[in-house]
């Protein structure tokens, strides 16, 4: 009838991971609010076009399929007051919302990657409760919202779905990883929802098995209790879907594979610490050091009765064949947590050590840079009651709908009334201002130490990573401006430009020589690092250094030389601007490390990071400074 691939272990690789899509798709059909859905990684393209296929088809025609738009607004995702039904009838009138509208079907989330935090918040409630909550213009209700996801992930490099909203999907594939000759054309029939279903709620899952799917994901390092929920219910699934009664190891099998092998972090489990050696035990390990407690030294009537016992009093042994239907807990375990094992993604666990090292928590993508909040232009990010003031730009709609709920107590009392004088009465506190996010740009600012002794040590190695670094700004669209400090002063060799052939002009008519006016070097990034500022953009300051400072702000050599850099960091610290400072002595000094914390800046020693690391560093500081997307 169909053209499914085996799921058998024999199957061949290339059709296994289709053939694990099918099931996952089959077991959605039964329990698709329970289950919570699936997240599908892949490209626009026929591959990913047929699985949806599959799921929509599996579901009886009757079921709702609502899609949910990239840039959605909270009117039209949770409901509003209808603003034209609202002002003819003169009375308040509540329009429907997407979530309430996909009520009992499906939901689906096109370009997830790039969804607002605010959107995946909703969904994760409505999943969590089966219900919405509405409290909005004025209006409270409850409302029934059960519904399962088909998230659809075309996330590039960094770019991820919120993993508070992933934590909730049972099933998900990288459908990009797998052989798109293989997809099978069509899929067998679940057959009828409603026997299924019935079955489902009759299945029992034994407490060994769930102690299996525990300990497996204990094992796997997975710290959410929703995946060992998921994976039990996916493995109740399962067997009714087999026309079984209880949840057996097959079961189990699959739900471990699908379910807990792409939430996996790690494939060993930590080794147990050894128990200090000076601390106490129930048994002593010498048999020397035992109590002297033989039966022989006791009193009569204290001999315990199982001496006494007699050889016939052994518990009878079990039959053969019910052994070997329930496996013990111990190997029960075991073959979950292989399962599990074969489920993980190839190559998952690499990435998520590379996404570690370079340390970035809030995906980016392109340029770098702060939101800042608007009313003059930028990303739409909804409206709010403000005064209207030069330059604001009034939500026509939501001052409106803000202003339709009063109309009666504002002078209209019948319905002829307001069709005579068909004009709505807008008072000051009905008006809303729009307001956007508007992306301020990165000036990455580079101090560079061009004095005598960082000539005679890195200076060329630091000009090479500059260069290297001034690329990686260039393609992300950052400003660069370049610091060089030697002598007594510090110059500003170029100001902050995107032209990369300028920069690299200048860094190599750098040269070095003379004192090290360390003070002055980082007074005159704090004052490049406010101007860039003032011209709204976010600032970085990338100090190289090899900490040497021997002249003061006032010319001074010696001790005042240490006290003004120090000073000058500290006033670079209370401007809150980033800043990460680069050893470039031969060897890491703790002076360069003291200036570092005096700015509250990141500390790296050049000699033990390349410049690749470097870019890194200053990629996760740029993410820092811009905690929005």
């Amino acid at each position: 009838m169909s053209d499914v691939p085996s799921t058998d272990a024999a199957a061949s690789p290339r059709l296994r991971p289709w053939a694990d899509v099918v099931v996952a798709a089959r077991m959605l059909a039964v329990d698709p609010f329970g289950l919570g859905g699936i997240h599908l990684r892949a490209r626009s393209g026929p591959a990913r076009d047929r699985v949806c296929a599959w799921i929509r088809g599996l579901l009886p025609a009757a079921t709702p399929s609502t899609r949910i738009p990239l840039h959605v607004t909270d009117d039209r995702l949770l409901g509003g007051i209808s603003l034209a039904a609202t002002l003819h009838r003169g009375r308040v009138v509540w329009e429907q919302g997407l979530l309430a509208g996909a009520h009992g079907g499906l939901a689906i989330l096109p370009m997830a990657e790039r969804m607002e935090s605010r959107v995946a918040a909703h969904l994760c409630a409505v999943l969590d409760r089966g219900q919405l909550a509405l409290e909005r213009d004025g209006m409270t209700a409850v409302v029934p919202c059960a519904l399962s996801l088909v998230v659809l992930d075309e996330g590039i490099e960094d770019e991820q779905v919120a993993p508070c909203l992933l934590d909730r999907l049972a099933f998900g594939f990288d459908l990009d990883a797998f052989d798109p000759r293989a997809v099978p054309e069509s899929i067998e029939d679940v057959g009828s929802l409603d026997e299924v279903r019935a079955r489902l709620a009759t299945v029992e899952l034994a407490p060994a098995a769930i102690d299996a799917l525990c300990r497996a994901a204990l094992a796997l390092g997975i710290p959410s209790l929703r995946a060992v929920l998921l994976a039990a219910r996916a493995a109740t699934v399962h067997a009714a879907l087999a026309g079984r009664a209880s949840v057996e190891t097959a079961d189990l099998d699959v739900a471990a594979r699908l379910v807990l092998g792409r939430r996996a972090t790690r494939l060993e489990a930590p080794t147990e610490a050894e128990p200090p050696s000076d601390a106490p035990s129930d048994a002593p390990s010498d048999p020397d050091d035992r109590p002297d407690d033989r039966p022989d030294d006791r009193p009569d009537d204290a001999q315990p009765e199982q001496a006494a016992a007699p050889p016939e009093a052994s518990p009878p042994e079990h039959d053969d064949a019910r052994t070997d239907d329930v496996p013990n807990p111990a190997a029960l375990e075991d073959i979950v947590l292989e399962a599990a094992k074969s489920g993980v993604p190839e190559g998952l666990l690499e990435l998520m050590k590379l996404a570690g090292a370079r340390q970035a928590a809030t995906p980016s993508t392109g340029q770098a840079g702060a939101s800042r909040a608007s009313t003059q232009g930028g990303r739409p990010a909804g409206s709010r009651a403000a005064p209207l003031r030069q330059g604001a730009r009034i939500a026509v709609l939501d001052t409106l709908r803000a202003a339709a709920p009063w109309q009666r107590l504002r002078g209209r009392t019948t319905h002829a009334e307001s069709l005579a004088r068909p004009r709505v009465e807008v008072r000051r506190e009905d008006f809303r201002v729009k307001q956007f996010r508007q992306r301020t740009e990165t000036c990455v600012i580079f101090a560079v130490d061009a004095s005598g002794s960082a000539a005679l040590q890195r200076l060329a190695e630091a000009k090479g990573a500059v260069e290297h670094l001034l690329t990686d700004c260039y393609v992300r669209r950052d400003h660069v401006a370049l610091i060089a400090f030697r002598g007594t002063h510090a110059d500003v060799v170029l100001p902050p430009t995107r032209s990369l052939a300028r920069v690299r002009r200048r860094l190599a008519d750098l040269a070095g020589g003379g004192t090290t006016p360390l003070a002055a070097g980082i007074d005159a990034a704090t004052a490049l690092a406010a101007d860039s500022r003032k011209r709204g953009r976010t600032p970085l300051v990338v100090m190289m250094t090899d900490g040497r400072g021997n002249v003061a702000l006032d010319g001074r050599t010696g001790d005042a030389a240490t006290e003004d850099a120090m000073a000058c960091s500290r006033r670079l610290r209370q401007t809150g601007v980033p800043a990460l400072v680069l050893d470039t002595s031969p060897r890491a000094t703790p002076r360069v490390r003291a200036l570092a914390s005096e700015m509250n800046a990141r500390y790296l020693a050049l000699p033990y990071l390349d410049t690749a690391g470097v870019s890194r560093e200053i990629r996760s500081l740029a993410q820092e400074a811009a905690p929005c997307r």
